[in-house]
């Protein structure tokens, strides 16, 4: 019966021999014994091994290819197929003669199967006795390789799942063989690279092509704690019938003598962490914003928990004394560990360190310390015993302690916290903490002292601006001023309603350009001159040119002012402007009207004359006054803001006090960037 090959097998079907099986290796021959010892089948292997073809073969007794022995007596052939027939199976070494006459050390295999009419047939599998004691030494000696070879060694299918892995590359990940194998590759190792190594397996699974003494740092999920250096080569695996390639690998561990790499790769996450943190902290000037970065910076790249502590001294110039206790107040919190370490760090706003502590070692040498989570930092530290319980049972098994210290000042304290399942901090890691409570400690500076001049600034402003104002019978107010978010600036804008005589009633909005205290000054400035200047019944024009020499004298720069004075009994009013955004009026018949033809130039310029415009309200109408806050703001113009202003003033309502509020709800951001004052006058003429 003549072989069929691979590409004919291809070509009529799905089956074909296997490659790089084990019948590659060892030629073997199939032939049958009927019931009466003669040869009922013959296969090309037969043929191959023992000379003979079909033709000569076939019928022909047993004996043909395994003789009696000398002297007479049943042949080799009829005892093997006895033994076959009553044992069901048999194997062992026979002799057996080549046609050539040559004998043949042969290995036999033979069962019975049911032939044709209930008949049965001896299947009899014969071997080359060398070919089987050649398989069998490399079959041991690959089970002496993986049982004691001192070199890691594993097999991994396509998808880098581990199929068989020796003890060395066990002990060298340190998880039993037994959990490496069904697990993908990423399940074992902890690699920093991007996934080049997996894709360097994996190319080695798709292309056929080895790759040798690849060096690879590394971590592996047995030894998280170590970093390692392994010189990798990989080849890759014959694959079986349907299935893709698999990969091979040598696995040596040279860490000792590639230490440098080691310290490397670690240098490198730290500084990845540092310039990660760098990027992310202080993004704002909010102080508890700040806090929380430094919190998400570290928490789980550097630690599994973090807090961020502000010291409130009582005396911000005094020395630190050991002595004495600290109280701090927490601010930022985060944890990866569960329950009860987000107890643990959530749990609290204000923490009482006594003297002794490990807190008092930290700040007496300003610089980070680690300590374990013991016995003893229970006792100096944690006074709380609910909360030295929570620690106790919280999984961390040690802390990093960061003075945050910018200006010579001690702001606050941060604390890393590592379970045991993570290393233990070195020295590396107690100047990275340092550099990073260094940097945040600046950038809570930063919050703070603008937090500060901005409740100064806020504070000084308020106090300058009218607390109630008296515009008299023939004028409604509705006022409303709204200082800027908190990531920017108070400004200098203020307004002010002054009573004249005769019942006239003066109406002034004005915005001193910068943010701060400064500004604010300036505007507590102006405000005073102008309700001095107002009162001596000036002209608006010549008020505003005596409040521009004013500026001048002050030294303020650029301010822009509105200044309208009503007279009830004529309905006669008159309008100057410094450069200031337009007044609206809406008068009671519904139109808007834009009184923009008295613009002028800002305070502070000098040397341009101001003049006086008169227009005549009827009863009911509604002066709007504002300053640039109100229709001005990144993404939109002023045309676009007074739009909007006058659709809102289209909808105006009975109540000029919710008319105000809804004008500020649908023109202001949630976070305005300026300061924004309105002032609605609704005006009533005076019966003669």
């Amino acid at each position: 019966m003549p072989a069929d090959r691979p590409s004919d097998a291809r070509a009529r079907g799905p089956l074909w021999s296997e490659p790089g099986s084990l019948l590659e290796h060892v030629a073997v021959a199939v032939f049958g014994i009927d019931d009466d010892n003669r040869i009922c089948y013959w296969g090309p292997g037969a043929r191959d091994l023992f000379g003979y073809h079909a033709a000569q073969a076939l019928t022909k007794p047993g004996a043909l290819l395994l003789p009696g022995p000398p002297g007479g007596g049943p042949d080799a052939c009829a005892r093997m197929a006895e033994r076959g027939r009553t044992r069901g199976y048999w194997r062992g070494r026979l002799d057996a003669v080549h046609q050539d006459g040559t004998v043949l050390d042969c290995g036999f295999r033979v069962f019975p199967v049911t032939g044709a009419a209930g008949r049965s047939v001896i299947m009899a599998l014969a071997s080359r006795g060398d070919e089987l004691d050649r398989v069998k030494t490399n079959l041991a000696f690959l089970d002496a390789l993986f049982e004691t070879c001192p070199i890691g060694l594993a097999m991994f299918d396509a998808e880098l799942r581990y199929l068989h892995v020796n003890q060395a590359l066990a002990d060298m990940n340190g998880l039993p063989i037994e959990e490496h194998l069904g697990r993908r590759l990423a399940e074992i190792m902890i690699t920093s690279d991007g996934g080049e190594y997996e894709r360097m397996l994996r190319a080695v699974a798709a292309e056929g092509k080895p790759v040798t003494g690849v060096r690879v740092g590394m971590r592996t999920r047995g030894h998280p704690d170590r970093d390692k250096v392994l010189s990798v080569s990989f080849f890759p695996l014959t694959q079986a019938v349907g299935t893709h390639q698999g990969v091979g690998g040598l696995l040596v561990d040279v860490t000792d003598r590639e230490q440098a790499i080691v310290e490397a790769t670690a240098t490198r996450q730290r500084l990845a962490l540092l310039n990660r943190a760098t990027a992310r902290i202080g993004t704002t000037l909010d102080v508890q914003v700040t806090a929380q970065e430094l919190v998400e910076a570290a928490v789980p790249d550097f630690c599994d928990a973090a807090v961020v502590e502000l010291v409130e001294w009582e005396d911000g110039h005094a020395a630190f004394d050991p002595a004495l206790p600290v109280d701090t107040h927490r601010i930022a919190h985060g944890t990866v560990l569960p329950p009860p370490a987000t107890e643990l760090v959530s749990g609290v706003d204000v923490v009482h360190y006594p003297p002794g502590s490990a807190i008092h070692q930290m700040l007496r040498t300003g610089r980070p310390l680690c300590v374990a989570v013991n016995q003893e930092f229970m006792v100096r530290t944690m006074l709380n015993e609910t909360r030295a319980r929570l620690m106790a049972d919280s999984g961390l098994a040690c802390l990093l302690l960061a003075p945050l210290i910018a200006r010579g000042t001690v702001q606050g304290i941060t604390v890393f916290g590592r379970s045991a399942a993570r290393p233990a901090f070195t020295e590396q890691d107690l100047s990275l903490a340092g550099e990073l409570a260094s940097r945040a400690a600046l950038s809570l500076d930063n919050a703070r002292l603008y937090n500060r001049e901005r409740n100064i600034a806020l504070t000084l402003q308020r106090a300058l601006l009218p607390t109630a104002l008296a515009p008299g019978p023939y004028l409604h107010i509705a006022h409303r001023y709204l200082p800027g978010s908190r990531v920017t600036e108070v400004g200098g804008d203020w307004y002010d309603v002054i009573p004249l005589p005769g019942g006239r009633v003066a109406l002034v909005v004005g915005d001193v350009m910068g943010h701060g205290v400064s500004a604010a000054a300036a505007m507590g400035r102006l405000r005073i001159a102008a309700k001095a200047l107002a009162r001596h019944d000036q002209e608006p024009d010549g008020l505003l040119t005596e409040l521009d020499q004013c500026a001048e004298e002050a030294g303020i720069e650029l301010a822009t002012c509105l200044y309208i004075r009503y007279d009830p009994t004529t309905g006669g009013t008159r309008i100057a402007s410094a450069g200031h955004p337009p007044p609206l009026v809406r008068h009671p018949d519904g139109r808007i009207q834009l009184i923009d033809d008295v613009l002028g130039v800002p305070l502070g310029v000098g040397g341009c004359p101001f003049r006086t415009t008169e227009i005549e309200l009827p009863d009911a109408a509604t002066l709007v006054l504002y300053t640039d806050g109100l229709i001005e703001s990144r993404g939109h113009d002023i045309d676009e803001g007074l739009d909007s202003l006058r659709a809102e003033l289209g909808r105006i309502s009975a109540s000029l006090e919710d008319t105000a509020d809804r004008i500020l709800a649908h023109l202001l951001p949630s976070s305005p960037a300026d300061d924004t004052v309105l002032l609605l006058a609704r005006v009533h003429r005076a019966r003669r």
